[in-house]
């Protein structure tokens, strides 16, 4: 098995000189150096062909003892030294101090087809960061993790990518829902890969500590690997990082409020500097359509990272990024009006993204009418998201308002309730009218708008109940589901007739069950 090893962050940023695996406060480092834990029993239970391929592996490769030992922890890769990142973060709006890699471990930089990706195992050990944990995953969540992070990828959201998920042979002890009841789980490791893991926090935590010398250091460097587009020097080029971070964090959430996914946890450790998805942890797609919904039972009183609000979370990311480089900037102003921008821009891009999913191509003033009418509409009874939006390229030209019925029946698999009131259906009726005759403004054809609606309106996305069904057979020694929704997901705009009875609201075994509605941190 040969890797074209490339380290840069371990080798060109400031380390820390204690080389005790303790948990401890980090000062003056990016970084500790730490061995991953070797697993009893590794087995491996799914590769990503793709992401294999795109670190420069073979199928082959995969087969050999070699990458079952590299990929669960079990051996270092020559001439490597992993480490664990030293980051801060603001956790549901409140600092947090020093958090860093609790459960990650960096194991190497790849270059292949002159693209970077950085390999970090989850679940592999206790780390400087871990605090009172363990360090450790378990199956349930690796899972998620592994199919969330391809599925997203072929969604066409930005996200870090997963190359391998496997079982340690280890039980782990976790307490799913926090409630006093903890048992033991199957332990597992994923292996993340991303071009880079840096996030939010690692500028956070040098701008907590006045620690300015290595918060330049740590932007230099990000800048220098992954905005080469940054010609600037100096102040300039740190306002224009800003800019591009603000641009691809905008862009993500975007894609977020397309397709329904809801993060769970927008703490600023878990935004990536890149703006890619990071850290699938409780999160979820919507089911029914409700801006007030989070999958996370620590965020259900308070829904800091509700659906409605994952938007001005991000904002509020941003401007904590935006206070950790005030250093090296040391002005307010360009750093506020790229924050005004986001404001501005988020409701332009969101309007966009809504009349390509109506299948409208012209913009007219009144679209944002039409959007907010549908929104409130969507709400009045519980409708699937996902289900409502692929079937409404159904709806044709040629309908007339007075068949009511006829149009109904497009949309009907979408609602959970097999009766709706008159109300709703007079509330529907209104905005079918809107909606048709905003249609005849349109040039497409009914087959060509259905065409390219249905590239932005997925037909399968996992759901929450799909995800669990997968770790419960997974348990009990099953792992071909896993397999499964990993091949279905790689094509979710398609039709794919055979996976037909993964197109379905969630069944209503599936509305209160653990894992299939909301979800704990824990894993």
């Amino acid at each position: 098995m040969r890797l074209n090893i490339d380290d840069t962050f371990n080798k060109e940023l400031p380390s820390d000189s204690n080389l005790n695996n303790s948990r401890r406060q980090v000062l003056e480092a990016c970084y500790s150096f730490v061995t991953p834990r070797i697993p009893s029993t590794p087995q491996l239970l799914h590769v990503s062909e793709e992401m294999l391929n795109a670190i420069g592996l073979s199928e082959k490769d995969k087969l050999s003892k070699e990458f079952i030992n590299v990929f669960s922890g079990s051996t270092v890769l020559e001439n490597t030294k992993p480490y664990a990142m030293c980051y801060g973060g603001h956790q549901f709006g409140n600092w947090a101090g020093q958090l860093g890699d609790g459960r990650a471990i960096n194991l190497a930089e790849v270059v292949h087809n002159n693209t970077r990706w950085a390999l970090q195992l989850k679940g592999s050990g206790e780390t400087p960061y871990s605090r009172s944990a363990d360090g450790l995953a378990v199956l349930r969540s690796s899972i998620r993790e592994h199919l969330c992070s391809e599925a997203m990828f072929h969604l066409g959201v930005p996200t870090t990518r997963s190359l391998s998920l496997m079982l340690t042979g280890d039980d782990v002890l976790r307490d799913v829902m926090y409630d006093g009841n903890p048992a033991y789980e199957k332990g597992a490791v994923v292996c993340r890969v991303a071009n880079t893991f840096i996030r939010f926090g690692n500028f956070q935590i040098f701008a907590a500590r006045q620690d300015v010398k290595n918060l330049k250091l740590l932007t230099d460097y990000t800048i220098r690997h992954f905005y080469p587009e940054i010609k600037k020097q100096g102040k300039e080029a740190y306002i224009a990082f800003f800019k591009a971070v603000t641009e691809r964090t905008l862009d993500m959430i975007v894609h977020w409020q397309r397709v329904g996914f809801v993060h769970g946890v927008m703490n600023t450790d878990n935004f990536s500097i890149l703006g890619q998805t990071i850290d699938y942890g409780p999160y979820g797609w919507l089911e029914g359509f409700d801006h007030n919904w989070t999958p996370n039972t620590t965020d259900k009183d308070y829904k800091r990272y509700r659906f409605g609000n994952q938007p001005q979370i991000g904002l509020w990311n941003l401007l904590q990024l935006g206070n950790a480089l005030y250093p090296l900037i040391e002005e307010v102003k360009p750093l506020q009006e790229i924050l005004d921008g986001y404001s501005k821009a988020f409701p332009l891009h969101y309007l966009n993204m809504m009349r390509k999913k109506l299948g409208l191509q012209k913009q007219e003033k009144d679209d944002s009418l039409l959007i907010q009418k549908l929104e409130k509409t969507l709400q009045l009874s519980e409708t699937d998201m996902t289900i409502f939006f692929r079937n409404l390229c159904n709806i044709q030209k040629g309908f007339k308002i007075d068949d009511i019925d006829i149009l109904l029946e497009v949309i009907k698999e979408a609602f959970y309730d097999d009766v709706i009131n008159e109300k709703v259906i007079l509330e529907w009726k209104d905005w079918f009218d809107q909606y048709l005759k905003r249609l005849k403004k349109e040039e497409l054809t009914d087959e060509e708008r259905s065409e390219e609606m249905n590239k932005v309106n997925p037909k399968y996305v996992l759901r929450n109940y799909m995800a669990q069904l997968a770790i419960d057979k997974s348990n009990d020694g099953d792992h071909a589901l896993i397999d499964e929704l990993y091949t279905m997901l790689k094509k979710p705009y398609d039709e794919q007739p055979q996976y037909q009875k993964w197109f379905a609201k969630r069944p209503e075994w599936a509305r209160h069950k653990v894992g299939c509605s909301m979800l704990s941190c824990s894993s």
